[in-house]
């Protein structure tokens, strides 16, 4: 392995000076170069996070997986580090896929999906690579770990990845994304003393017709007295304003009967209602707190910053903090990451019928929004000498939902859905006094409102951006702007 990690890691030190940097987020973990998707190995190690993800160096078009690497003491400042994992072995020649961290003996391993494509066949295998110090990694000479034999007569080798390990009450645990023969989604559990030898338990959940064709990328964790499994279905049937994109993610939260082996589920939601999240993984802080970072981009869509040649492509989430309410998923903004977006503010009040005109003095921008209860505004970032090319975030009491949309803005996405679509929308409760946090770093904006989330990227093609405002009586507004 060593050789394909020094040839990935030279090649992106001869030309990560040749990356434009004009659509790059300030605050987001960005690849060097290439192309980047899902969070792999979110892990709190000897008093930093470490946050691994699916890389590929040498080209901004997904390619062999490699595992890209950075690490960070707020969540919000990253430093870059050398690639971890690289194609080597006979059990993962074709990628080294997605998979997650766990500390053991004060030692990193990370569990990841071996992936081989031959003509006749394709494997996905669990393997197994550890560090003593955190940034070199060596893979296991019994690789892999979990591999035919565990799953015989319980899913297809071709279609078995994504690892999340754990450990609870004394034992290691491990979920793996598979399928059933007749194509529903179902999520196996494994169990080890020592992360080496595994012993297939259960089918923790399986899914039904119309909840995915194949599930990804599975999480599992107790949260507020409650288990809570995230996945990421493709190709969930439509519901409503829910499940629009080709790729979804979705919490189910219930209760785990350790006996069986079984996932009882109460209730299951889409995790964010935005344009562009997928594949999110999370980690449990030094107090216990829960974080999770997602990929934020989508699979069957055009990529700009890929078509215009600038030599990289995608990016992850802010960090979200976890917990539960009422029965479902709260996702909020870390006040650490809200107080490290900022050096000033300015503040504004809008009253009734007016309209207010923000000069977009920076590519960095945190918006704090209260509605009182039945009162709408309308946020829209454009140039002021073209009306119709606007980037637009309405919230509509009337109708009870808040959509944004992208749609007629800059370099155009376009994507596999049909009908083709740029906006989304989610269901707020207008009788309620609302807060909007919603930030834009560069070419993402991210929304957080009554603990739900929408995550879009755009690339603007604007020579005089400003920020419009529209609102009813009773929306104080709060601006508050990081200049670079």
């Amino acid at each position: 392995m060593k050789g394909s990690i020094r040839k990935a890691n030279q090649y992106i030190d001869e030309n990560r000076e040749k990356v434009d940097q004009q659509y790059r987020g300030a605050f987001h973990l960005l690849p060097p170069i290439g192309w980047m998707n899902d969070p792999n190995g979110f892990v709190y190690f000897r008093g930093e996070y470490h946050l691994f993800y699916q890389f590929y160096p040498y080209d901004s078009v997904w390619g062999p997986m490699h595992w890209g690497h950075a690490k960070s003491k707020d969540l919000l400042h990253w430093e870059e580090l050398p690639v971890a994992l690289a194609p080597s072995e006979s059990y993962d020649k074709d990628g080294c896929f997605s998979g997650s961290a766990i500390v053991k003996d004060d030692k990193l391993y990370l569990l990841y999906t071996g992936h081989v494509d031959d003509e006749k066949k394709r494997e996905e295998t669990q393997c197994l690579a550890v560090s003593t110090d955190g940034i070199t990694f060596e893979k296991l000479p019994t690789n892999p770990v979990i591999h035919a034999h565990h799953i015989e007569g319980i899913a297809d080798i071709a279609d078995f990845r994504d690892p999340k390990v754990f450990e609870y009450q004394g034992s290691y645990y491990a979920v793996v994304a598979s399928k059933t023969p007749d194509d529903r989604g179902q999520i196996l559990l494994f169990a080890s003393s020592n992360l080496v030898d595994w012993t297939f338990i259960s089918v923790l959940l399986e899914g039904e017709k119309g909840q995915g064709i194949m599930w990804e990328c599975p999480d599992f964790f107790p949260l507020d007295g409650k288990w809570v499994l995230i996945l990421s279905p493709i190709e969930m049937e439509r519901q409503q304003e829910k499940y629009w994109n080709l790729n979804s993610t979705v919490a189910f939260i219930g209760d785990m009967n350790w006996e069986t082996g079984r996932f009882r589920v109460d209730s299951y939601d889409e995790m964010d209602g935005g344009l562009d999240f997928y594949a999110p993984q999370t980690c449990q802080g030094p107090n216990g707190e829960r974080y999770m970072v997602a990929w934020m981009q989508m699979w069957h869509r055009s990529i700009p910053s890929h078509d215009l040649a600038h030599g990289w492509a995608g990016s992850m989430t802010l960090p979200r903090k976890l917990s539960l309410k009422d029965g479902r998923l709260v996702q909020e903004l870390p006040e650490s990451v809200k107080e490290h977006f900022l050096v000033e503010h300015a503040s504004e009040t809008v009253v009734k019928g007016n309209q207010i005109t923000i000069p977009a003095r920076g590519k960095q921008t945190l918006f704090e929004l209260d509605a009182k209860p039945g009162r709408s505004f309308i946020l829209g970032y454009g140039d002021e000498t073209d009306p119709d090319s606007v980037l637009q975030l309405v919230y509509d009491a009337s109708q009870k939902r808040f959509s944004l949309s992208r749609d007629q803005f800059g370099h155009l996405i376009s994507g596999k859905e049909n009908p083709a679509f740029q906006s989304r929308w989610i269901q707020l409760d207008p009788e309620k006094e609302l807060h909007f946090s919603i930030l834009r770093d560069t070419n993402s904006i991210e929304v957080f409102v009554d603990g739900k989330t929408l995550s879009m990227t755009f690339y603007e093609t604007t020579e005089n951006p400003v920020y419009t405002i529209t609102a009813d009586e009773g929306v104080e507004l709060v601006v508050k702007t990081y200049q670079k």
